[in-house]
């Protein structure tokens, strides 16, 4: 077996570890989203979330929302238009501003998210950190180990929707 590195060389390379960890627990959501049949990919969640928790908002307001670069929330928007699940219309005062928010298609869809999705994902996330403790780097070792002895998908006791 292969030496890990980057767990080896410990705060180092801390960001490219959470780097790596944020990449696994995003694939492993939308694995438990598949299962479930959910129609948006995992990382569209939160911006939906944030108009649905938030109200209308700005695309600068949204990405300063959920921690993104403005042309991130920008293409991410831009495709959840497309797909009937959020509204763009200019500004009263301000044609160039961008205001979002959620169709009736997405309103259903976070609703329904919040019943049937969101759930298995928290319950899965908070499984897989629930016996950590201890130094940060430990922790970090202890996700990693977790995710790759009981993926969240698993975890999340989400089943399959498609008969």
């Amino acid at each position: 077996m292969v030496e890990d590195v980057v767990r080896s060389l410990g705060y180092l390379c801390l960001g490219t570890r959470m780097k790596r960890i944020g990449e696994r627990l995003h694939a492993e959501t939308q694995r438990i989203m598949d299962t479930l049949d959910v129609p948006v990919q995992a990382g569209q969640y939160p911006l939906l979330g944030a108009v649905d928790r938030l109200g209308p908002l700005t695309v600068g307001e949204l990405a300063e929302a959920i921690g993104v670069t403005q042309p991130g929330a920008t293409r991410a928007a831009g495709q959840l238009v497309k797909a009937g699940l959020l509204d763009m219309r200019s500004g009263r005062d301000d044609q160039r501003m961008r205001i979002l928010s959620l169709t009736a298609s997405g309103q259903k869809l976070v609703d329904d998210a919040k019943r049937d999705v969101w759930p298995h994902i928290e319950a899965a996330v908070a499984d897989l950190c629930g016996e950590l403790s201890g130094p940060l780097l430990d922790q970090l070792a202890g996700l990693e180990d977790g995710l790759a002895e009981t993926p969240l998908v698993a975890r999340s006791g989400a089943k399959a929707r498609r008969p």
